[in-house]
Protein backbone atom coordinates (compact mmCIF):
# COMPACT_ATOMS: atom_id res chain seq x y z
CA UNK A 1 0.00 0.00 0.00
CA UNK A 2 1.45 3.54 -0.76
CA UNK A 3 2.07 5.50 2.22
CA UNK A 4 1.07 9.19 0.27
CA UNK A 5 -2.20 8.01 1.04
CA UNK A 6 -1.95 7.78 4.45
CA UNK A 7 -4.36 10.23 6.55
CA UNK A 8 -1.59 12.02 8.71
CA UNK A 9 -3.51 14.08 10.88
CA UNK A 10 -5.96 12.86 14.09
CA UNK A 11 -9.40 13.02 13.45
CA UNK A 12 -12.80 11.99 15.07
CA UNK A 13 -15.19 10.17 13.18
CA UNK A 14 -18.70 10.59 14.82
CA UNK A 15 -21.38 8.22 14.01
CA UNK A 16 -25.09 9.22 14.64
CA UNK A 17 -27.18 5.67 14.05
CA UNK A 18 -24.06 3.94 15.38
CA UNK A 19 -26.60 0.85 16.14
CA UNK A 20 -28.19 0.47 13.06
CA UNK A 21 -27.05 -2.10 10.38
CA UNK A 22 -25.22 0.22 7.94
CA UNK A 23 -22.71 1.04 10.73
CA UNK A 24 -22.55 -3.12 11.48
CA UNK A 25 -22.66 -3.69 7.46
CA UNK A 26 -20.37 -1.22 6.04
CA UNK A 27 -18.82 2.15 8.27
CA UNK A 28 -17.43 -0.14 10.64
CA UNK A 29 -15.99 -2.48 8.77
CA UNK A 30 -14.71 -0.13 6.56
CA UNK A 31 -12.59 1.84 9.18
CA UNK A 32 -11.66 -1.87 9.50
CA UNK A 33 -9.98 -2.13 5.99
CA UNK A 34 -8.98 1.14 6.43
CA UNK A 35 -6.99 0.57 9.30
CA UNK A 36 -5.42 -3.14 8.05
CA UNK A 37 -4.26 -1.24 4.92
CA UNK A 38 -2.31 1.40 6.94
CA UNK A 39 -4.43 4.69 6.18
CA UNK A 40 -5.18 5.48 9.28
CA UNK A 41 -3.68 8.13 11.58
CA UNK A 42 -1.80 6.29 14.94
CA UNK A 43 -4.51 8.76 17.04
CA UNK A 44 -7.83 8.92 15.82
CA UNK A 45 -11.23 8.68 17.57
CA UNK A 46 -14.95 6.84 17.23
CA UNK A 47 -17.85 8.20 19.09
CA UNK A 48 -20.90 6.12 18.19
CA UNK A 49 -23.59 8.32 19.11
CA UNK A 50 -27.17 6.00 19.52
CA UNK A 51 -30.45 5.75 21.29
CA UNK A 52 -30.04 2.19 22.73
CA UNK A 53 -28.67 1.63 26.01
CA UNK A 54 -24.85 0.03 25.46
CA UNK A 55 -22.21 0.32 27.20
CA UNK A 56 -19.31 1.17 25.19
CA UNK A 57 -17.53 -2.54 26.20
CA UNK A 58 -21.03 -4.33 24.52
CA UNK A 59 -21.08 -1.97 21.45
CA UNK A 60 -16.93 -2.60 21.14
CA UNK A 61 -18.07 -6.30 20.97
CA UNK A 62 -20.89 -6.06 18.71
CA UNK A 63 -18.63 -4.23 16.51
CA UNK A 64 -16.38 -6.68 16.49
CA UNK A 65 -18.56 -9.69 15.65
CA UNK A 66 -19.77 -6.78 12.98
CA UNK A 67 -16.21 -6.97 11.25
CA UNK A 68 -15.95 -10.78 11.98
CA UNK A 69 -18.88 -11.48 9.85
CA UNK A 70 -19.25 -8.40 7.01
CA UNK A 71 -15.49 -7.34 6.29
CA UNK A 72 -14.10 -8.65 3.20
CA UNK A 73 -10.27 -8.57 5.23
CA UNK A 74 -9.65 -11.78 6.76
CA UNK A 75 -9.89 -10.61 10.82
CA UNK A 76 -6.06 -9.57 12.49
CA UNK A 77 -6.90 -9.26 16.39
CA UNK A 78 -3.78 -6.87 16.77
CA UNK A 79 -5.51 -4.55 13.95
CA UNK A 80 -9.04 -4.77 15.58
CA UNK A 81 -7.12 -4.30 18.79
CA UNK A 82 -5.64 -0.85 17.73
CA UNK A 83 -9.73 0.62 17.05
CA UNK A 84 -11.34 -1.12 19.95
CA UNK A 85 -9.97 1.17 22.41
CA UNK A 86 -10.41 4.03 20.59
CA UNK A 87 -14.26 3.54 20.23
CA UNK A 88 -16.28 5.49 22.86
CA UNK A 89 -20.33 4.37 22.96
CA UNK A 90 -23.01 7.58 24.02
CA UNK A 91 -26.30 6.89 24.40
CA UNK A 92 -28.93 9.80 24.08
CA UNK A 93 -32.03 10.87 21.94
CA UNK A 94 -31.57 12.72 19.05
CA UNK A 95 -34.33 15.18 20.02
CA UNK A 96 -32.69 15.49 23.55
CA UNK A 97 -30.83 19.25 23.65
CA UNK A 98 -28.70 17.95 26.77
CA UNK A 99 -27.53 14.69 24.45
CA UNK A 100 -25.81 17.30 22.53
CA UNK A 101 -24.43 18.95 25.00
CA UNK A 102 -22.51 15.83 26.53
CA UNK A 103 -21.46 15.01 22.63
CA UNK A 104 -19.65 18.42 22.68
CA UNK A 105 -18.04 17.27 26.13
CA UNK A 106 -16.62 14.53 24.50
CA UNK A 107 -15.52 16.56 21.39
CA UNK A 108 -13.85 19.36 23.61
CA UNK A 109 -11.92 16.63 26.06
CA UNK A 110 -11.01 15.27 22.61
CA UNK A 111 -9.74 18.59 21.36
CA UNK A 112 -7.42 19.11 24.51
CA UNK A 113 -5.72 15.89 23.30
CA UNK A 114 -4.91 17.69 19.94
CA UNK A 115 -7.77 15.82 17.86
CA UNK A 116 -9.13 19.01 16.46
CA UNK A 117 -10.53 17.67 12.91
CA UNK A 118 -14.29 16.02 13.38
CA UNK A 119 -16.27 14.18 10.20
CA UNK A 120 -19.90 13.93 11.19
CA UNK A 121 -22.11 10.47 9.99
CA UNK A 122 -25.58 10.98 9.52
CA UNK A 123 -26.71 6.99 9.35
CA UNK A 124 -30.10 8.15 10.41
CA UNK A 125 -33.74 8.49 9.21
CA UNK A 126 -34.27 11.66 6.58
CA UNK A 127 -36.46 13.15 9.11
CA UNK A 128 -33.74 13.41 11.50
CA UNK A 129 -31.01 14.86 8.95
CA UNK A 130 -32.19 18.40 9.78
CA UNK A 131 -32.71 18.44 13.71
CA UNK A 132 -29.47 16.94 14.32
CA UNK A 133 -27.78 19.49 12.27
CA UNK A 134 -29.60 22.44 14.02
CA UNK A 135 -28.44 21.18 17.31
CA UNK A 136 -24.57 20.91 15.93
CA UNK A 137 -24.80 24.13 15.10
CA UNK A 138 -26.35 25.29 18.30
CA UNK A 139 -23.80 23.36 20.26
CA UNK A 140 -20.91 25.71 18.36
CA UNK A 141 -19.70 21.46 16.88
CA UNK A 142 -19.35 22.83 13.04
CA UNK A 143 -17.46 25.62 13.06
CA UNK A 144 -13.83 25.25 12.38
CA UNK A 145 -10.98 26.41 14.49
CA UNK A 146 -8.14 24.83 14.88
CA UNK A 147 -9.65 21.74 12.41
CA UNK A 148 -12.01 20.54 9.99
CA UNK A 149 -15.47 19.88 10.55
CA UNK A 150 -17.32 17.89 7.66
CA UNK A 151 -20.53 16.34 7.39
CA UNK A 152 -22.02 12.78 5.51
CA UNK A 153 -25.26 12.19 4.76
CA UNK A 154 -26.73 9.18 3.45
CA UNK A 155 -29.37 9.05 0.95
CA UNK A 156 -32.15 9.94 0.46
CA UNK A 157 -31.62 13.59 0.36
CA UNK A 158 -35.37 14.81 0.41
CA UNK A 159 -38.70 13.10 -0.73
CA UNK A 160 -38.84 15.80 -3.56
CA UNK A 161 -37.71 18.90 -4.41
CA UNK A 162 -39.28 20.97 -2.01
CA UNK A 163 -38.30 19.02 1.03
CA UNK A 164 -34.83 18.84 -0.49
CA UNK A 165 -34.30 22.47 -0.75
CA UNK A 166 -35.61 22.94 2.43
CA UNK A 167 -32.91 20.31 3.70
CA UNK A 168 -30.30 21.95 1.70
CA UNK A 169 -31.33 25.67 2.95
CA UNK A 170 -30.70 24.35 7.13
CA UNK A 171 -27.65 22.44 5.57
CA UNK A 172 -25.59 25.60 4.26
CA UNK A 173 -26.83 27.98 7.04
CA UNK A 174 -24.77 25.52 9.30
CA UNK A 175 -21.59 24.97 7.21
CA UNK A 176 -20.36 26.06 3.20
CA UNK A 177 -21.08 23.69 0.57
CA UNK A 178 -17.89 22.44 0.56
CA UNK A 179 -17.65 20.88 3.47
CA UNK A 180 -20.83 18.63 2.86
CA UNK A 181 -20.80 15.15 1.76
CA UNK A 182 -24.10 13.97 0.39
CA UNK A 183 -23.27 10.44 -0.75
CA UNK A 184 -24.48 8.36 -3.54
CA UNK A 185 -22.80 4.68 -2.69
CA UNK A 186 -22.60 4.32 -6.45
CA UNK A 187 -20.26 6.80 -6.93
CA UNK A 188 -17.54 5.50 -4.44
CA UNK A 189 -17.27 1.93 -6.48
CA UNK A 190 -14.29 0.77 -8.10
CA UNK A 191 -15.16 0.37 -11.48
CA UNK A 192 -17.62 3.68 -11.54
CA UNK A 193 -13.84 5.35 -11.19
CA UNK A 194 -12.38 3.40 -13.66
CA UNK A 195 -14.97 4.48 -16.50
CA UNK A 196 -12.52 8.01 -16.44
CA UNK A 197 -9.42 6.14 -16.83
CA UNK A 198 -10.30 3.97 -19.22
CA UNK A 199 -12.01 6.73 -21.32
CA UNK A 200 -9.23 9.66 -20.74
CA UNK A 201 -6.12 7.75 -20.62
CA UNK A 202 -6.68 5.52 -23.27
CA UNK A 203 -6.56 6.92 -27.27
CA UNK A 204 -8.92 4.27 -28.84
CA UNK A 205 -12.13 5.32 -26.88
CA UNK A 206 -12.21 9.48 -26.19
CA UNK A 207 -11.91 10.22 -30.24
CA UNK A 208 -15.09 7.81 -30.79
CA UNK A 209 -17.34 8.72 -27.55
CA UNK A 210 -19.66 10.55 -29.45
CA UNK A 211 -22.64 10.88 -31.81
CA UNK A 212 -20.91 9.80 -34.98
CA UNK A 213 -19.30 6.56 -33.30
CA UNK A 214 -21.52 5.19 -30.40
CA UNK A 215 -25.22 3.51 -31.51
CA UNK A 216 -26.78 4.27 -28.08
CA UNK A 217 -25.76 3.58 -24.53
CA UNK A 218 -27.42 1.61 -21.69
CA UNK A 219 -27.61 1.74 -18.00
CA UNK A 220 -28.80 -1.30 -16.22
CA UNK A 221 -29.33 -2.04 -12.58
CA UNK A 222 -31.34 -4.57 -11.78
CA UNK A 223 -32.01 -6.31 -8.50
CA UNK A 224 -33.26 -9.96 -7.90
CA UNK A 225 -34.32 -8.69 -4.22
CA UNK A 226 -37.53 -6.93 -3.26
CA UNK A 227 -38.48 -4.36 -0.81
CA UNK A 228 -37.90 -6.14 1.63
CA UNK A 229 -38.51 -3.89 5.44
CA UNK A 230 -38.81 -0.95 2.81
CA UNK A 231 -42.06 -0.88 1.93
CA UNK A 232 -43.38 1.99 3.84
CA UNK A 233 -40.49 4.11 2.83
CA UNK A 234 -40.60 2.43 -0.60
CA UNK A 235 -44.35 2.46 -1.43
CA UNK A 236 -43.95 6.55 -0.73
CA UNK A 237 -41.03 6.76 -2.77
CA UNK A 238 -41.01 4.01 -5.54
CA UNK A 239 -38.11 2.67 -8.43
CA UNK A 240 -37.92 6.83 -10.04
CA UNK A 241 -37.09 8.45 -7.17
CA UNK A 242 -35.41 5.50 -5.13
CA UNK A 243 -32.98 4.79 -8.14
CA UNK A 244 -33.34 7.14 -11.33
CA UNK A 245 -33.22 10.38 -9.54
CA UNK A 246 -30.06 9.56 -8.11
CA UNK A 247 -27.87 6.60 -8.80
CA UNK A 248 -29.08 6.04 -12.99
CA UNK A 249 -28.72 10.13 -13.71
CA UNK A 250 -25.44 10.31 -11.90
CA UNK A 251 -23.61 7.53 -14.32
CA UNK A 252 -25.43 8.95 -17.30
CA UNK A 253 -23.54 12.27 -15.69
CA UNK A 254 -20.37 10.31 -15.52
CA UNK A 255 -20.83 8.49 -18.74
CA UNK A 256 -21.57 11.41 -20.96
CA UNK A 257 -19.56 14.41 -19.46
CA UNK A 258 -17.09 16.61 -21.42
CA UNK A 259 -13.18 16.16 -19.91
CA UNK A 260 -13.08 18.15 -17.12
CA UNK A 261 -10.41 20.80 -16.70
CA UNK A 262 -8.90 18.48 -13.94
CA UNK A 263 -9.80 15.41 -12.08
CA UNK A 264 -10.92 17.09 -8.95
CA UNK A 265 -14.45 17.94 -7.56
CA UNK A 266 -15.32 21.40 -8.90
CA UNK A 267 -14.21 20.15 -12.51
CA UNK A 268 -16.07 17.17 -12.61
CA UNK A 269 -19.07 18.19 -11.00
CA UNK A 270 -19.02 21.38 -13.00
CA UNK A 271 -19.31 18.99 -16.66
CA UNK A 272 -21.80 16.74 -14.62
CA UNK A 273 -24.08 19.80 -14.15
CA UNK A 274 -23.50 20.03 -17.55
CA UNK A 275 -25.09 17.23 -18.92
CA UNK A 276 -27.90 16.70 -16.67
CA UNK A 277 -29.26 20.66 -17.90
CA UNK A 278 -29.04 19.45 -21.47
CA UNK A 279 -31.39 16.36 -20.47
CA UNK A 280 -34.63 16.43 -22.80
CA UNK A 281 -37.45 16.85 -21.11
CA UNK A 282 -39.99 13.84 -21.59
CA UNK A 283 -42.72 14.67 -24.09
CA UNK A 284 -46.34 16.05 -22.75
CA UNK A 285 -47.87 13.06 -24.75
CA UNK A 286 -45.64 10.47 -22.97
CA UNK A 287 -46.32 7.08 -24.04
CA UNK A 288 -44.55 3.68 -23.47
CA UNK A 289 -42.33 4.34 -26.18
CA UNK A 290 -40.00 6.72 -23.94
CA UNK A 291 -40.70 4.87 -20.53
CA UNK A 292 -41.84 1.81 -19.08
CA UNK A 293 -43.49 1.05 -15.60
CA UNK A 294 -43.58 -2.20 -13.65
CA UNK A 295 -44.54 -3.44 -10.40
CA UNK A 296 -43.82 -7.54 -9.45
CA UNK A 297 -46.34 -9.99 -8.94
CA UNK A 298 -46.45 -13.15 -7.02
CA UNK A 299 -44.55 -16.25 -8.54
CA UNK A 300 -43.05 -19.41 -8.30
CA UNK A 301 -39.42 -20.37 -8.57
CA UNK A 302 -38.19 -24.37 -7.54
CA UNK A 303 -41.56 -25.36 -5.71
CA UNK A 304 -41.45 -22.05 -3.65
CA UNK A 305 -43.76 -18.87 -3.46
CA UNK A 306 -41.48 -15.87 -4.06
CA UNK A 307 -44.21 -12.93 -3.01
CA UNK A 308 -44.92 -10.22 -5.10
CA UNK A 309 -45.04 -6.52 -4.09
CA UNK A 310 -48.35 -6.24 -2.97
CA UNK A 311 -47.75 -8.32 -0.56
CA UNK A 312 -44.83 -7.11 0.99
CA UNK A 313 -44.98 -6.08 4.41
CA UNK A 314 -46.19 -2.50 5.06
CA UNK A 315 -47.05 -2.39 1.58
CA UNK A 316 -50.50 -0.79 0.78
CA UNK A 317 -52.85 -4.03 -0.85
CA UNK A 318 -54.30 -1.81 -3.76
CA UNK A 319 -50.68 0.29 -4.42
CA UNK A 320 -49.98 1.29 -7.74
CA UNK A 321 -46.06 2.44 -6.80
CA UNK A 322 -43.60 0.80 -9.81
CA UNK A 323 -40.47 -1.18 -8.78
CA UNK A 324 -39.68 -1.01 -12.34
CA UNK A 325 -39.09 1.11 -14.87
CA UNK A 326 -37.02 1.37 -18.60
CA UNK A 327 -36.30 4.65 -20.21
CA UNK A 328 -35.19 6.56 -23.35
CA UNK A 329 -33.55 10.12 -22.48
CA UNK A 330 -31.76 11.93 -24.85
CA UNK A 331 -28.92 14.60 -23.86
CA UNK A 332 -29.26 17.75 -26.28
CA UNK A 333 -25.59 18.62 -26.64
CA UNK A 334 -23.34 18.23 -29.60
CA UNK A 335 -21.65 15.29 -28.35
CA UNK A 336 -24.37 13.20 -27.88
CA UNK A 337 -27.43 14.63 -30.04
CA UNK A 338 -28.86 11.95 -31.47
CA UNK A 339 -28.02 9.25 -29.39
CA UNK A 340 -30.75 7.64 -27.27
CA UNK A 341 -29.87 6.34 -23.55
CA UNK A 342 -31.76 3.67 -22.49
CA UNK A 343 -32.32 3.29 -18.63
CA UNK A 344 -33.20 -0.06 -16.89
CA UNK A 345 -33.78 -0.89 -13.26
CA UNK A 346 -36.39 -2.50 -10.75
CA UNK A 347 -36.72 -5.01 -8.32
CA UNK A 348 -37.24 -8.91 -8.41
CA UNK A 349 -35.63 -9.73 -11.68
CA UNK A 350 -33.74 -12.37 -12.90
CA UNK A 351 -29.76 -10.92 -12.32
CA UNK A 352 -27.98 -8.72 -10.32
CA UNK A 353 -25.49 -7.68 -12.72
CA UNK A 354 -25.49 -4.21 -12.86
CA UNK A 355 -23.55 -2.76 -16.13
CA UNK A 356 -22.71 0.00 -18.75
CA UNK A 357 -23.09 -0.83 -22.40
CA UNK A 358 -21.65 1.30 -25.11
CA UNK A 359 -22.82 0.04 -28.24
CA UNK A 360 -21.03 1.79 -31.22
CA UNK A 361 -22.31 1.96 -34.33
CA UNK A 362 -22.52 -0.86 -37.10
CA UNK A 363 -18.97 -0.66 -38.85
CA UNK A 364 -18.00 0.87 -42.20
CA UNK A 365 -16.35 -2.26 -43.86
CA UNK A 366 -19.80 -4.57 -43.13
CA UNK A 367 -20.72 -4.84 -46.62
CA UNK A 368 -16.88 -6.19 -47.33
CA UNK A 369 -17.25 -9.09 -44.62
CA UNK A 370 -21.35 -10.06 -45.68
CA UNK A 371 -20.75 -12.83 -47.37
CA UNK A 372 -18.64 -14.38 -44.46
CA UNK A 373 -20.87 -13.44 -41.81
CA UNK A 374 -22.45 -10.72 -39.95
CA UNK A 375 -19.39 -7.93 -39.00
CA UNK A 376 -21.36 -6.89 -35.74
CA UNK A 377 -21.06 -3.38 -34.28
CA UNK A 378 -18.49 -3.35 -30.76
CA UNK A 379 -19.27 -3.12 -27.83
CA UNK A 380 -18.00 -2.11 -24.36
CA UNK A 381 -19.27 -3.25 -21.04
CA UNK A 382 -18.76 -1.94 -17.70
CA UNK A 383 -19.85 -4.15 -14.86
CA UNK A 384 -20.36 -2.69 -11.40
CA UNK A 385 -21.60 -5.35 -9.43
CA UNK A 386 -21.09 -7.83 -7.85
CA UNK A 387 -17.96 -8.80 -9.72
CA UNK A 388 -16.00 -5.47 -10.94
CA UNK A 389 -14.41 -5.49 -14.60
CA UNK A 390 -15.14 -4.69 -18.23
CA UNK A 391 -16.15 -6.35 -21.39
CA UNK A 392 -15.10 -5.34 -25.14
CA UNK A 393 -16.90 -7.64 -28.12
CA UNK A 394 -14.61 -7.34 -31.67
CA UNK A 395 -14.91 -8.85 -34.75
CA UNK A 396 -12.53 -11.40 -35.75
CA UNK A 397 -12.07 -14.40 -38.45
CA UNK A 398 -12.61 -17.90 -37.06
CA UNK A 399 -9.80 -20.37 -37.26
CA UNK A 400 -9.50 -22.59 -40.26
CA UNK A 401 -9.66 -22.96 -43.66
CA UNK A 402 -12.80 -20.81 -45.10
CA UNK A 403 -13.43 -17.49 -44.18
CA UNK A 404 -15.77 -16.70 -41.51
CA UNK A 405 -16.35 -14.41 -39.18
CA UNK A 406 -16.69 -14.53 -35.04
CA UNK A 407 -16.72 -12.60 -32.35
CA UNK A 408 -13.33 -12.23 -30.30
CA UNK A 409 -14.24 -11.25 -26.68
CA UNK A 410 -11.68 -9.45 -24.28
CA UNK A 411 -12.75 -8.84 -21.08
CA UNK A 412 -10.74 -8.05 -17.36
CA UNK A 413 -12.09 -9.32 -14.37
CA UNK A 414 -10.68 -6.85 -11.44
CA UNK A 415 -12.50 -9.24 -9.07
CA UNK A 416 -10.48 -12.29 -10.61
CA UNK A 417 -7.62 -10.28 -10.42
CA UNK A 418 -7.18 -8.80 -7.18
CA UNK A 419 -9.68 -11.32 -5.25
CA UNK A 420 -11.96 -9.16 -2.72
CA UNK A 421 -8.70 -6.54 -2.50
CA UNK A 422 -10.83 -3.58 -4.16
CA UNK A 423 -11.90 -1.26 -1.44
CA UNK A 424 -15.88 -1.44 -1.02
CA UNK A 425 -18.08 1.60 -1.56
CA UNK A 426 -17.38 2.91 1.94
CA UNK A 427 -14.05 2.81 2.33
CA UNK A 428 -13.23 4.72 -0.47
CA UNK A 429 -16.16 7.48 0.37
CA UNK A 430 -15.14 7.85 3.97
CA UNK A 431 -11.63 8.24 3.41
CA UNK A 432 -12.34 10.38 0.62
CA UNK A 433 -14.24 12.62 3.20
CA UNK A 434 -11.16 12.91 5.85
CA UNK A 435 -8.90 13.85 2.45
CA UNK A 436 -11.35 16.41 1.91
CA UNK A 437 -11.94 15.34 -1.81
CA UNK A 438 -15.49 16.11 -2.70
CA UNK A 439 -15.49 14.33 -5.95
CA UNK A 440 -17.10 11.42 -5.45
CA UNK A 441 -20.38 13.14 -3.77
CA UNK A 442 -23.39 14.89 -5.29
CA UNK A 443 -23.74 18.49 -4.75
CA UNK A 444 -26.50 20.47 -4.57
CA UNK A 445 -26.89 21.40 -7.90
CA UNK A 446 -26.71 18.26 -9.11
CA UNK A 447 -29.71 17.13 -6.84
CA UNK A 448 -31.49 20.33 -7.39
CA UNK A 449 -31.57 19.49 -11.81
CA UNK A 450 -32.16 16.00 -11.10
CA UNK A 451 -35.03 16.66 -8.64
CA UNK A 452 -36.82 19.18 -11.06
CA UNK A 453 -35.82 16.16 -14.08
CA UNK A 454 -37.98 13.26 -12.31
CA UNK A 455 -40.33 15.71 -10.91
CA UNK A 456 -41.64 16.78 -14.25
CA UNK A 457 -41.31 13.37 -14.98
CA UNK A 458 -43.87 11.98 -11.98
CA UNK A 459 -46.48 14.76 -13.29
CA UNK A 460 -46.42 14.09 -17.41
CA UNK A 461 -47.25 10.37 -15.79
CA UNK A 462 -50.13 11.22 -13.86
CA UNK A 463 -51.30 13.48 -16.52
CA UNK A 464 -50.93 10.43 -19.37
CA UNK A 465 -52.15 7.71 -16.72
CA UNK A 466 -49.49 5.60 -17.80
CA UNK A 467 -50.17 1.92 -17.01
CA UNK A 468 -47.65 0.14 -14.27
CA UNK A 469 -47.41 -3.55 -15.98
CA UNK A 470 -47.60 -6.58 -13.76
CA UNK A 471 -44.21 -9.28 -14.54
CA UNK A 472 -43.32 -12.15 -12.41
CA UNK A 473 -40.58 -11.99 -9.36
CA UNK A 474 -37.96 -13.47 -11.23
CA UNK A 475 -38.41 -12.28 -14.60
CA UNK A 476 -36.44 -10.14 -17.16
CA UNK A 477 -39.51 -7.18 -16.48
CA UNK A 478 -42.19 -6.63 -18.32
CA UNK A 479 -42.67 -7.24 -21.95
CA UNK A 480 -43.39 -3.95 -22.68
CA UNK A 481 -39.78 -2.57 -21.88
CA UNK A 482 -38.77 -5.24 -24.38
CA UNK A 483 -41.01 -3.43 -27.00
CA UNK A 484 -39.81 -0.21 -26.37
CA UNK A 485 -36.05 -1.00 -27.39
CA UNK A 486 -37.99 -3.41 -30.43
CA UNK A 487 -39.27 -0.32 -31.71
CA UNK A 488 -36.32 1.16 -32.09
CA UNK A 489 -34.72 -2.05 -33.63
CA UNK A 490 -32.60 -2.49 -30.75
CA UNK A 491 -32.51 -4.84 -27.88
CA UNK A 492 -31.58 -5.17 -23.78
CA UNK A 493 -27.81 -6.16 -23.27
CA UNK A 494 -27.41 -9.95 -21.66
CA UNK A 495 -31.16 -10.05 -20.55
CA UNK A 496 -30.97 -13.06 -20.37
CA UNK A 497 -27.95 -12.89 -18.35
CA UNK A 498 -26.27 -15.81 -20.29
CA UNK A 499 -22.67 -13.56 -20.45
CA UNK A 500 -21.40 -13.61 -17.17
CA UNK A 501 -17.49 -13.29 -17.99
CA UNK A 502 -16.50 -12.59 -14.12
CA UNK A 503 -17.97 -15.32 -12.80
CA UNK A 504 -16.56 -17.68 -15.16
CA UNK A 505 -13.22 -16.30 -15.07
CA UNK A 506 -13.34 -16.40 -11.04
CA UNK A 507 -14.88 -19.93 -11.29
CA UNK A 508 -11.36 -21.04 -13.17
CA UNK A 509 -9.09 -19.51 -10.71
Amino acid sequence: MNNCWKVDKPFVFVIFGATGDLTRRKLIPAIYALAADNLLPDNFRILAVGRRNYTSEQFRNMMEEAVMQYSQRNFRNEIWHGIKNFITYINFDFSDPQGYVNLKNHLDSLSAEGIHNHLFFLAVAPSLFAPIVIELDKNNMLSEGDGWKRIMIEKPFGENLEKAAALNEILTCALPEERIYRIDHYLGKEMIQNILTLRFSNSIFEPLWNRLYVDHVQIIIPETVGVGTRGGYYDHTGVLKDMVQNHMLQLVSIIAMEPPVKLDAEHIRYEKIRVMRALRPFPDNLSDSELVLGQYTVSVADGKVISGYLQEENVSRDSRTPTFAALKLWIDNYRWQGVPFYLLTGKRLNRNNAEIVIHFKEPLGRRLYSDYGNARPNILVFRIQPYEGFYFQLNAKKPGNFYEMMQANMDYCQTAEYGNNSPEAYERLIMEAIRGNNSLFTSWDELNVSWQYIEDLENKIRKNALPVYGYPAGSVGPDAAIRLMEKDGRSWWNIDNSINFCTRRIDLK
